[in-house]
């Protein structure tokens, strides 16, 4: 479970710091003690030898003993009832020399004791020995108390970090169940509400913004299957019929009627096979996989034009303004002016001029045809539209749908328009360049 394993790493973290800061206390505090102990058993010493010298009495202290070593190494309690500090050969030459000191730990039946001996000026030398007990008991208070606080610290950083965590993460839970729901039921109308500003809220914004690509993907999908099954019906129907006509006549037709079935036929199979071949590139997205060069608008205008007089004997006339170069996918933009071309010489009469014209990054085509009704030019650019006075003329509907999806992928927008010469004028125009 992911919230018991952050949670445990957060402890370790939490456990390893206070360790960390205690251990590092202990050692800065330890030496201040041991220090305030060596200056309290030299201070006490003192006390002692100007008490001695003027003949004073010791006033007596509950953790200490003292004594007096003289020169000849016999041992003068000072403190009556206490043991008797242990004296070695060090102890013994201070005493002779009655200068200098030593400092050492010994153990009085199971107490040990910090012993200073101090050199008397004209001979012998005071011992002054302090009872640990109290520093032990300091100490191990000090190690009592801190592992109190630290089990105190570790299971309150335990609480928080689980309902820290646990916060957290609630937003990734949801993220989590909203998947698994969408791959259970196949549902894409799930919408998750905004987790905030940070990472989680991000990651939960992206994912409503996935969602909603995907709703919208979808729904073009089924759009496009049932546009092009009402649209495939139409020439199929016409392709079985008259195949039926030839079977049933089995040779009996005249001549001219036969040639009108088969003139037929091959009509609606080839439309057949231009509606395909443009419902399998609108499915594909063909021109998103195409890389981006640097783009001669004019040139390929130029192009498109030429191609378009040998296929049509039509006049073309390419007036460029001022043209662009844009980075797009050349072959994708290329399709893009042949059905702009395609799409005015089909609606146009055959006696009539088609301009192309190019401004800087807007490229537009220009016919002398019915036109466009200005409720319908944004109409134009759907799959399958056709408008009612151009439904006789031959064509699948989808030959303005790629251009708009073309240039939508490149950043531009899509425009229709009445020529002021008379006919229709459409067109895209892309972002431009850097």
């Amino acid at each position: 479970m992911l919230r018991a394993r952050l949670t445990l790493v957060a402890v370790i973290v939490t456990v390893a710091a206070i360790l960390t800061t205690l251990v590092m206390a202990y050692r800065s505090v330890s030496p201040l003690v041991a220090a305030q102990v060596d200056r309290g058993l030299a201070d006490r010493a003192d006390v002692v030898l100007a008490l001695l010298d003027s003949g004073a009495e010791l006033p007596e202290r509950p953790d200490m003993t003292e004594q007096l070593l003289l020169p000849d190494g016999t041992v003068k309690p000072l403190t009556p009832g206490r043991n008797p500090l242990p004296v070695n050969d060090l102890d013994r030459e201070i005493a002779r020399a009655g200068k200098g000191s030593n400092e050492t730990d010994v153990d009085i039946g199971d107490t040990t004791y910090g012993v200073l001996t101090h050199g008397r000026a004209g001979g012998g030398a005071v011992m002054v020995g302090q009872n640990y007990d109290e520093v032990t008991r300091v100490d191990n208070e000090f190690l009592w108390s801190t592992a109190s606080l630290t089990s105190i610290a570790v299971v309150a950083a335990a609480l928080i970090s689980w309902l820290a965590i646990g916060r957290i993460l609630r937003p990734m839970r949801r993220l989590a169940d909203a998947t698994q729901r969408i791959t259970t039921t196949r549902d894409l109308s799930t919408v998750l509400p905004d987790a905030g500003r940070d990472e989680v809220g991000e990651l939960t914004r992206n994912f409503n913004s996935m969602l909603a690509a995907l709703r919208v993907s979808r729904a073009q999908q089924q759009r496009l299957v049932e546009d092009a099954s009402h649209e495939l019906r139409t020439p199929l129907t016409s392709v079985r019929g008259s195949a039926e006509l030839l079977q049933r006549a089995r040779g009996r037709l005249g001549p001219e009627d036969e040639a009108k079935v088969l003139t037929t036929l091959v009509q609606e199979a080839k439309a057949l096979d231009a509606l395909v071949a443009e419902l399998v590139e609108l499915a594909t997205d063909q021109h998103t996989a195409e890389p981006a060069s640097e783009v001669s608008l004019a040139e390929l205008a130029e192009e498109c034009a030429q191609r378009f007089r040998r296929r049509t004997e039509r006049t073309i006339t390419v007036r460029p303004d001022d043209p662009a170069t844009v980075t797009a996918g050349p072959h994708a933009l290329a399709r893009c002016v042949d059905n702009l071309l395609d799409n005015a010489t089909k609606y146009s009469p055959a006696d009539t001029d088609v301009e192309l014209v190019i401004h800087r990054t807007r490229v537009s085509v220009r016919d002398h045809g019915p036109g466009i009704d200005p409720a319908a030019q944004r109409a134009v650019f759907d799959r399958f539209y056709r408008a009612d006075r151009t439904r006789a003329t031959p064509g699948s509907g989808l030959g303005l749908a790629i251009v708009h999806d073309i240039v939508t992928a490149h950043g531009g927008t899509v425009f229709a328009a009445d020529n002021p010469g008379g006919g229709a004028e459409v067109g895209f125009e892309l972002p431009a360049p850097g």
